[in-house]
């Protein structure tokens, strides 16, 4: 008989969790382009996650586990006047910022929403401004986190498919935010190995809710949770928690024997700042990203057909393979959550309405029988063109196109769009754009003297970014 025998050797750490620790630390972000797109993306993130307040189902999940609780100078929830630990203040933060569907993109062989991670930065920039001013941490410090976890989720993203083993992309959110908060909360480059480490044991989110037919609004809530663990994480690391430094290639035990199924995670390039340069902002509608150009395409395609929805006989969309894959569905859907997955309603909204807003997913609005009639009318095909730009370094379309047919015979032309409003193709378009988004979020929490107050503090970069995060947050914040 022979016996394996378990040794107490602390094996070096791998490859991966080690680039991701001497980056976080040792890398200076200078590239203009990345820090000012950053500053965007910060509005917008904070915008999203006042917008969500105005839907209850998401208010009702914030505030402490147990009502009641108090913290002293507590971790503060965007658009509310709780006061939190961090752990739970970076949940709640994260859940906001994500629910609506409506925060950046980012799209390669994985997907997700880099900006997901500031529910964990803004939390432990806030918790370390308030308990300990003499550190002097300021808004800066949230835009350089900012830069380096959006980098870190984005980088991993474009090699590693997750979700084709079944994996939800938030497991990158918990990586990228527990690298940037560990620097945050004073941890060394070796506990930030620790603790990174930690977040590859962890065991990760399956992405059975995002899928018919058990999609539902955890997914509106899971990048918070992700955010909140990573926080979790780095806490029970500075309290003296070891790490496990080879969590991702130990064999039959590591993460790629046991959840990668064998393959090995691949780092394309080094980190740097690419994924903030080249980010992709949701502006014009609260749908999933790979549907962004469709609905853009049906908006446009509203007044030619809008008096003639009688007379389809087909609607033909032409897309991309990530776009077949994730969000193309027939039959019912059950919920919001199934609502803003689903390719075809997305478009029956576009045409119906000539718009798509958050409020389109809710059930008043999706039980007009013509939406389903529109959606049974649907044809959807692959263009491999498509598929191939999508995934193209040099392009990184999301391209999408329609056309509608009638009974009679004719037809309306083809309706395509490549890139969406959000992409770095039309950031010059874009922008202007985005800022008025940003205003309307605003006005949904506060009134207009103190919306105006906030916008002319981003129009400030010197004193936006001097700010201490404290004073910062104060601006968000319900007394």
């Amino acid at each position: 008989m022979s016996s394996t025998v378990e040794t107490n050797v602390r094996p070096n750490p791998d490859d991966l969790i080690l680039k991701i620790a001497n980056y976080v630390h040792d890398y200076e972000i200078k590239n203009d382009e990345a820090i000012n797109t950053a500053k965007y993306c910060l509005m917008d993130t904070i915008g999203c996650g006042l917008l969500a307040l105005t839907f209850p189902e998401c208010k009702s999940l914030l505030g402490p586990h147990i009502e009641g609780t108090e913290v002293p100078n507590g971790v503060r929830v965007l658009g509310t006047n709780y006061k939190l630990d961090p752990i739970k203040a970076a949940w709640d933060n994260g859940a906001i910022i994500r629910w609506l569907d409506f925060n950046d993109t980012w799209l390669a062989a994985e997907w997700g929403h880099p900006s997901d991670n500031l529910g964990g930065i803004l939390s432990a920039c806030d918790y370390i401004s308030q308990n300990f001013p003499e550190k002097e941490i300021t808004v800066k410090e949230i835009i350089f986190s900012m830069i380096k976890a959006h980098e870190i989720q984005g980088v991993l993203a474009l090699e590693n498919s997750f979700n084709r083993v079944g994996l939800d992309h938030v497991l990158l959110v918990k990586i990228a935010s527990v690298a940037v908060i560990s620097v945050i909360l004073g941890l060394s480059k070796e506990q930030t190995i620790d603790a990174l480490s930690q977040a590859f044991v962890d065991g990760q989110s399956l992405r059975t809710y995002r899928h018919a037919p058990n999609a539902g609004p955890r997914k509106s809530w899971a990048a918070g949770d992700a955010t909140s663990r990573a926080m979790q994480l780095v806490w029970l690391t500075k309290k003296g928690q070891i790490g496990y430094p080879s969590a991702i290639t130990a064999p039959i035990w590591g993460f790629q024997d046991v959840l990668f199924k064998g393959k090995n995670l691949v780092l394309k390039q080094e980190f740097e700042s690419y994924v903030m340069e080249n980010v992709l902002f949701k502006i014009s509608f609260p749908a999933e990203f790979h549907a962004q150009t469709a609905v853009e395409a049906a908006v446009k395609l509203h007044p030619t057909i809008k008096d003639k929805f009688d007379e389809i006989e087909k609607i033909k969309i032409i897309t991309h393979e990530s776009a077949i894959r994730i969000i193309s569905k027939e039959g019912k859907l059950n919920n919001p959550a199934d609502r803003d997955h689903c390719l075809q309603y997305m478009i029956a909204v576009g045409l119906l309405k000539g718009n798509l807003v958050a409020e389109d997913y809710e059930d008043d609005v999706a039980s007009d029988p013509l939406l389903d009639q529109l959606r049974e009318k649907m044809e959807v095909e692959e263009n491999k063109k498509f598929s191939e730009d999508y995934l193209d370094p040099a392009k990184r379309s999301i391209a999408n196109s329609l056309q509608i047919f009638f009974k009679d015979g004719t037809s309306t032309d083809v309706e395509e769009v490549h890139y969406p409003i959000g992409h770095k193709n039309r950031r010059s378009e874009g922008i202007p754009i985005l800022i008025r988004k940003f205003e309307r979020n605003l006005s949904t929490q506060f009134s207009n003297q103190h919306a105006s107050e906030i916008m002319s503090l981003f129009e400030d970069d010197e004193r936006l970014f001097n700010l201490p995060v404290s004073e910062f947050v104060d601006f968000f914040v319900k007394n």
